[in-house]
């Protein structure tokens, strides 16, 4: 039987994924715009771990400060390139599955964003 037959009786397999690296998959998708994050939450109602909490709630806390720092002209301009590069750092981490407490304002996002349960 060739493999063409063989998936076209539908006796095919599709490997799952281990549960840490859909943990990571949650964790990385989550700082990829609103959308990103918002598919990254419906993921991680079947998948909750403190790994992808973490990383839920700096992703959602740096969307919202670059949001913020957006409608200050220059200065807010000026440091939402910061941001930016504090956000490529975090998605740097969240693929290596390690955690990455944003400078200045990581321990803020942990607390007030406790709705991410």
């Amino acid at each position: 039987m060739t493999s063409f037959e063989y998936l076209a009786m539908g006796q095919f397999h599709i490997p799952s994924k281990s549960n840490f690296d859909m943990v990571k998959f949650v964790a990385v998708i989550s700082y990829f715009t609103v959308i990103g994050w918002c598919i990254a939450i419906v993921l991680y109602s079947g998948n909750r771990s403190s790994f992808s909490t973490f990383h839920l709630k700096q992703s959602l806390g740096l969307a919202l400060t670059f949001t913020l720092l957006s409608f200050i002209p220059l200065i807010g301009w000026a440091v939402s390139i910061l941001v930016f590069i504090i956000w490529l750092v975090a998605i740097y981490y969240a693929v290596l599955g390690k955690k990455y407490l944003v400078p200045f304002l990581g321990e803020y996002f942990q607390r007030q964003l406790d709705f991410i349960k």
